[in-house]
Order: structure tokens, then sequence, then C-alpha cells
């Protein structure tokens, strides 16, 4: 009998376990799981907060994690107009500061907790300091454009949502909360990372406890909290050098009106710099649609251009390697009266080795080399250069299908596409893989653009690997052409260049284009020589030529690039 009691406790005790292990299921998940989420919201009812960011978002960095957008902190107004005393006393008494119109500033009150729109020089931030207003204070408010910005046509810009269509396309997409009233992004790495980019919560607000009354809760008061990270912004880190950037930015400001400059690290393939004009400023972009040219928020960099002489090199390559030519290959050339196509050298220059009319950029010369290559050799080489590839690791640009290498074949294109006019179409990017290509033996390295995405705690949550390498021509026909883009520093159109105490090497361009009398100007190439460090392209729309317009700025950038100090820690 004792037995039988003693088995229906037991009985009892597991069917209560089972029974109650639900509900010790949710309260762990309440407790554990989910407690900080709702000692968060707890939180929230029971406070009045400012966020102390203009636009919670994650940021876009250099390799080394510095800001491209700009981010800094501003010292701005923060306002809890339900904890003040006496509003209507202290609105006047701030006018009086800020030199602001009193009634501005009670409608603004009336809004209730928030920043004011206005610039604080060190005085005003004093005397607001000093009056010590309840419900008033002075923070650093952190500010998305705050510095002037790098790299703008790269970073993009930030836009209101279009539509309620927008807005359920954005919702679907991502399981962040979206408004109709949030900044998106609307063009480059804003708007490809747009999901990623987007905060979950602020990271950096100010916090007032009070009661219904307003008045302050005693031991809680004002708390300032900027430790938390937020789980759910990611920062996209770029493969940009912001020392780099800078100087191309300087460089450009001087010189080029319209166009762009891609400079590369040699030896991964990785973009340290890319630079468009006209110029924007993310900040201010409702203005400058208003005002500015539609060129002004094109990407040059991405975009595709006739590449005018610059394409010789890819019929070099193609010449030498398919044993049609070698350096000393003699031609005529006989200036305006040659039968192809004319030269740029009026008089000629008659008897002339393959290796100087590439110094020379003779027109003639390798219009009869593209006619022995054939269209067929010239697309085949063109396309392991990576001219049928715009591509870049990172940076999701949508493919512009006007670059077609195949109509190169098509009737009477072979002449003019042999010296890079006609159909023969290239981004600034595409030309400095190219080169890069040469440089490295003949092995073609995909560009890169972004490394990673990372959360605010350092986490890595996405890498993104270099590309795939592999071999174009062989490393002597690579040789070669070295030796004929130094010919075109040292005695060719390239003489503006050359980079004092390093050396450089490369090749000039231009493009002639339909209906204007100025050409798109190019030159792409590389330094130090006899070991390169960094690749770049210059592209100057409606220059006067490759060697007058492109050669000197690539020139002026290398000579700053190359005395950087080198980054230690």
């Amino acid at each position: 009998m004792e037995y039988r009691r003693q088995k229906r406790m037991v009985l009892t005790f597991y069917l209560l376990l089972i029974l109650f292990i639900p509900i010790i299921a949710r309260l762990a998940d309440v407790q554990l799981a989910r407690g900080p989420e709702y000692a968060r919201r707890a939180l929230e009812q029971r406070s009045m907060k400012v966020v102390l960011e203009d636009i919670p978002r994650g940021d876009i960095l250099d390799r080394n994690l510095k800001s491209l957008t700009g981010s800094g902190l501003q010292q701005k107004i923060v306002i809890f107009p339900s904890l003040m005393d006496d509003p209507q006393r202290v609105a006047e008494s701030l006018a009086g500061i800020l030199g602001e119109d009193t009634q501005k500033l009670i409608e603004q009150f009336a809004r209730g907790s928030g920043t004011l729109p206005y610039p604080l020089g060190m005085e005003q931030i004093r005397l607001i300091k000093e009056a010590n207003w309840r419900g008033v204070l002075v923070l650093p408010v952190r500010q998305r454009y705050y510095n002037q910005p790098l790299a703008s046509h790269l970073i993009g810009h930030l836009g209101s949502i279009s539509s309620p269509g927008k807005l359920e396309e954005l919702s679907a997409a991502s399981t962040k909360c979206y408004h109709l009233n949030d900044l998106i992004g609307q063009m480059g790495l804003e708007k490809y990372y747009e999901q990623q980019l987007k905060a979950t919560r602020p990271e950096r607000l100010v916090r007032a406890f009070a009661d219904a009354a307003g008045t302050l809760l005693a031991g809680m008061g004002i708390k300032l909290e900027t430790s938390a990270a937020d789980p759910g912004r990611q920062h996209v880190v770029t493969t940009i050098d912001y020392r780099i950037q800078r100087v191309v930015e300087r460089v450009m400001d001087k010189y080029v009106r319209c166009g762009a400059v891609v400079v590369m690290d040699v030896h991964t393939g990785d973009i340290v710099a890319m630079a468009s004009r006209p110029n924007f400023h993310p900040a201010r972009v409702s203005s400058q649609l208003e005002t500015a040219s539609p060129e002004t928020f094109v990407d040059h960099c991405t975009a595709l251009y006739q590449p005018g002489s610059i394409f010789k090199v890819i019929v070099a390559a193609a010449a030498l390697e398919e044993g049609i030519v070698t350096e000393d290959t003699t031609f005529t050339c006989r200036g305006k009266n040659s039968k192809l196509v004319k030269c740029w050298y009026h008089p000629g220059h008659g008897t002339i080795t393959f290796a100087e009319a590439f110094a020379q950029s003779c027109n003639p010369v390798f219009a009869q080399v593209g006619l022995q290559l054939g269209a067929g050799k010239i697309i085949d080489y063109a396309r392991k250069f990576g001219l049928d590839n715009q591509t870049v690791i990172g940076y999701p640009v949508p493919e512009d299908k006007r670059q077609d290498l195949n109509l190169i074949a098509a009737p009477y294109n072979l002449v003019n596409s042999s010296i890079g006019q006609g159909p023969v179409l290239a981004t600034p990017i595409q030309i400095t893989a190219m080169m890069n290509t040469i440089i490295n033996d003949g092995m073609y390295i995909p560009p890169r653009l972004v490394r990673e995405l990372r959360k605010s705690d350092g986490t890595i949550v996405q890498r993104f690997a270099p590309g795939d390498s592999y071999k174009v021509i062989s490393g002597a026909t690579a040789s070669q052409l070295r030796e004929m883009l130094l010919l075109v520093v040292q005695k060719g159109g390239g003489r503006k260049a050359l980079v004092q105490n390093y050396g450089s090497a490369g090749k000039t361009g231009s493009a002639e284009v339909e209906g204007q009398e100025r050409v798109n100007a190019w030159f792409s190439g590389y330094a130090p020589v006899p070991n390169p460090r960094y690749v770049a392209t210059v592209l100057v729309e409606q220059g006067i030529s490759g060697s007058e317009s492109a050669a000197p700025v690539f020139r002026e950038i290398m000579e700053e690039t190359l005395t950087l100090a080198p980054l230690t820690g």
C-alpha cells in the first residue's frame, strides 16, 4: 500500500513538472533571452529621450577605420521643455544669446524634446552653460556629414522614402523597421548597403527621468548614454586610404573640372582612392539638385568612355604575345597622308619601330597592327584584360550594357577600334586594372573596393575576399610592355607624367568626342620604377590631350602620395 502511494506521488510530481515546463521556459525566455529588451522598453516608458545622432546609421570607413562620411561631433542645444521652470523666460534669454527670434524658439519648444538647429560658438556655449536652465543642455551630437566628406560619389547620399510603395518594398526586404519619414541611401554605398547601414536603435542619447508633473526623479535626473552599441547597424569598411583620397581630391580640385581619378594598390588590386568631378556635398544635395549639372551626380570612375590610345596597350600586348611584331619591327608613318588613318603628327614619323610607335602613339602603325591581328584576337585579349567585366568587389554598380566588345568585329570598326575609338568603351577602374596586369607580370587582379562589414563592437559580419587572379599574357610580354610604357614617359608623349626621384611609366590617350573640339584626355601609369606601389588612371573630360591635361595630374598625385609617411601601429 505504501509503495503504491509513493508511486502515485512520484507520478504526480512528474506530471506537475511536465505541466510547469512551458511556464518555466516562458519565464526563462522573459528573464534571460528577452529580459534586456523588456527592460529597455520599460525604460523608454518611464523617461524622455533625445537622440544625439542626426542620422542613426552605420558609418562608411576607410581601410584604417577612419570615417569617409565626415562624421563628427558638433555641440548642440538639447531641450526638454516639460522640465523648464519658465519656457517663455528661457526662450527670451536664449534668443538673446543666439541672436534669434524669441517666437521662433517658443515654436520649437512646443514641438517637445529635441535638439535646436543652431551652430554654437565657444562664447555662446559658455553663456548657456552658465545660465544653468532646467531642461536645457549643451551636448555633442554626432553629425553624419559634419566635416567635408571624401569620395562623395562612392559614399553617395541620403534622401526621403519616395512613396508608400517604396516603404513597402524596403520593409519586405528587411527585418528592420522603416517609416515614411526615414532617410535612406539614394546612390553609392549608402544605397547598396542600405539594409546593413540602417540602425535599429540610437547609440548616443540623453535621457530625462521625470514624473507626470515634470519633476526629475530623485537619483535619476538626466543621464547621458553613449556606450551602448546598436546590434543592428553595420559599418562598411572600404579599401580606400583616407590620406591618398585626400591627395587625389585636392589635386583634382585644382586641375579637373570634369573627370575621374582611380588609384590602386599594385599588389592587391585594392582601390585606395577614387574621385569624380564635378563634386557634390551629401548634406546639401536638395539644393544642388536644382542648380548643378547632371554630370555632378555621375560617378565617372565607373562610367564608360572611349579610351583612345590607352587601348593600344591591349593591341600591343596581343601583337607581342602572338608574335606578330617585336619591339624592333619597323613601320612607315606618312602622317596626314597615311591611308588607313591620319597621324596626329602631320609630317609623319617616317620609318619607326613598334616600340617607338607605342611611345609616340602613332595611329597608322596601330591601325596596321590591328588589321594583322584581326577583330577576334583583339576582342579575346580585351576580355582577358577585363574590359567586358564591370564588376568591382564589394561595389555592386549596375552593369552598363553599352559595353560590347563584339562590336569591334562589325564592318568598318576594326581600324578605329585598334586606336581605342569607335565602339571601344571602358571605365577608369577597368583601365586601372588593365594597367595593373602589365605590372604584375601578366596576372589580372580583380579590383576590390569593400573589405568587410563590421558591427560597432568590432565583430566582423562579412568579409569580401580578394578575387581570383588569372594569367593574361606571359611574363616576357609584360616585361616588354613595361619597357615601352617607360619609353612613353622618358621620350614619348608622357614626359609630363615623370615623377621626380621615383620614376614612372604609363600611357597617354586622347579620345575624340563627336561634336566637341576638345578630347577626353587620359593617362594611366604607375610609380615608382622599378618597384611599383601604385597604379593610377586620370581622365580629364574636355581636355587638350592626354599629355597636356592628364599626365601632369598623374604626376602631382603620385609625387604627393609616394611621400606620405607609412602608417604605424
